[in-house]
């Protein structure tokens, strides 16, 4: 897969966020470091690995490096078993290092578990932490923790990581095909690289069918996107919606207003400044409701027009 060929393994081979990066360097290069970092930024735009980098430039090695994914693990014991574990001294390289991916799917008193064990880190342990919703996460937590947002890749960024990874795997593609991907990572390096793999795999004349396809089966919200901008009645996009319920409704707000963004400023459509009207406001207390309601109002809308 190329997005694990080509995913980075220092700062220097990671694309974007730069003032991010600045800031993290200073801060492991300080003598009193912190012992907690949580990465802030969308689903496929790099947290896990920056988080995977901190730990190499920690000294972390081998067996000394944990990554926990709180999608399937979000219980207290859970937590415990690292605060356990916490007391070992490490095996092969200078310290322990705890990633935990996706921790606002934590339980409430996981969180409060790991509340304590951030108030009271060994010299030895280090916490990095990964959320795309860091509104479900305890105020107390996001105080103990260094804030690093991980923000999507602009277009243009977007577009000199495809056109490396391309000229690397020796290949060449249309500059239709390079804007349909563009478009649809919405600036989330994963996704394009993800898209670029099954385009790569088929021949030129069906490579921006392929682009087209692979980012629909890829993400229920790119459909969505696509569905809004097509003006789609109700029953397609209700159908998109219950694909939905589980999803993180602020990843997809981004992701709609990501989408219009880079249409609008092509000068595709105009009905796209229409949507982003509807999505401008975040769903932190509206939650999935809000995001039917803005889908609804949007459709109503256009059978309106």
């Amino acid at each position: 897969m190329l997005y694990h060929k080509y995913r980075p393994k220092n700062f220097d081979e990671f694309v974007g966020n730069e003032d991010t990066i600045e800031t993290l360097k200073g801060d492991l290069d300080k003598e009193d470091k912190p012992h907690a970092y949580l990465f802030l930024g969308g689903t496929g735009c790099g947290k896990t690995t920056l988080g995977r980098i901190v730990a190499r430039e920690l000294g972390c090695k081998g067996r000394d490096f944990r990554e926990v994914d709180s999608a399937d693990f979000r219980g207290i014991d859970t937590i415990r078993d690292i605060r356990r574990k916490s007391r070992f001294l490490p095996l092969e390289g200078e310290c322990l290092v705890w990633l935990i991916d996706e921790c606002h799917k934590m339980t409430n008193d996981a969180q409060n578990a790991l509340l304590k064990a951030l108030e009271d880190t060994p010299d030895h342990v280090y916490y990095l932490l990964a959320t795309t919703d860091p509104q479900k996460l305890l105020a107390t937590i996001k105080g103990r923790c260094s804030q690093y947002p991980v923000k999507p890749l602009s277009e243009k960024r977007m577009m000199r990581l495809l056109r490396g990874v391309v000229k690397s795997e020796g290949e060449s593609l249309q500059k239709k095909v390079y804007d349909q991907i563009v478009q649809d990572s919405m600036g989330h390096p994963r996704n394009a690289l993800q898209i670029l793999d099954q385009v790569l795999g088929v021949d030129s004349d069906r490579r921006l069918q392929i682009a087209s396809q692979a980012a629909e089966e890829q993400s229920e919200s790119i459909a969505l996107c696509r569905a809004l901008m097509e003006g789609a009645g109700w029953k397609k996009i209700r159908n998109i919606l219950s694909g939905l319920k589980e999803a993180e409704t602020e990843s997809i707000r981004r992701h709609v207003l990501s989408y219009c963004t880079s249409t609008l400023l092509r000068g595709d459509d105009l009905r796209a400044g229409e949507v982003m009207d509807e999505f401008v406001n975040p769903f932190f207390n509206s939650g999935f409701p809000g995001l039917v309601f803005a889908c609804y109002t949007v459709v109503k809308a256009s059978e309106g027009e």
